[in-house]
Formats: structure tokens, sequence, C-alpha cells
């Protein structure tokens, strides 16, 4: 699990070019939701060592979160091959998080 935000988030032609899975966690470390995410999404991620996950510090104006339409944080974008094959908004269990990178593993 990367514990880190991006200093630098990728351009959206690099994510779209991304081959294998891929989990894409937009926030911010300042926000509340964000952090009571992290022991879930760790949790859910433990299994799941070979997923890339990318901690990206949103804001307004950020244009990758923009390009995916994040709205709340913490969103998890669960990625394929560069495709999205699901999200999660404000996860509440590590559960929701396993069964979401079950559809990209």
């Amino acid at each position: 699990m990367n514990t880190q935000y991006e200093a630098a988030e990728p351009r959206r032609e690099e994510v779209d070019a991304w081959s294998g899975p891929a989990l894409l966690e937009f926030g911010s470390p300042w926000c509340g939701w964000c952090r009571r995410a992290q022991p879930l999404i760790a949790e859910a991620l433990a299994a799941h060592p070979g997923v890339r996950h990318v901690k990206i510090a949103d804001a307004s104006g950020r244009r990758l979160g923009r390009s995916f339409t994040v709205k709340l944080w913490p969103t998890l974008v669960f990625l394929r091959d560069g495709r999205e094959l699901g999200r999660l908004v404000r996860p509440a269990d590590a559960g929701a998080i396993r069964e979401a990178l079950g559809t990209i593993v």
C-alpha cells in the first residue's frame, strides 16, 4: 500500500495507458474521511500486492480528479488496463474494497 500522496499527479493519458490492475485513491491528507479509510484500504490491499496503488491529493481544479468526476473524498477508482471497472466513495468497510479489488485482479 502506498501511504504517501503523489507529489505530482499523472496525466489522464498516462493512467489510461497503464497495464494491469490499479487503484487510484483520490483524497487529501487533512480529510477526516480519508484518514478513517486508510486502515480499511490497507487491509484490503494486503491480499493484493500486485495492484498498483496511487494516492492523488485532489483539490478544486486538479485535472485528474475532474477527469474522473471526483466529487467526494476519498474516492477509490478501480482500474484494469487503464479502464475503470469500479468505484467506491467513502468506503465504510474493508469488505467492499476487497470485493471491488476482486473485479480487477
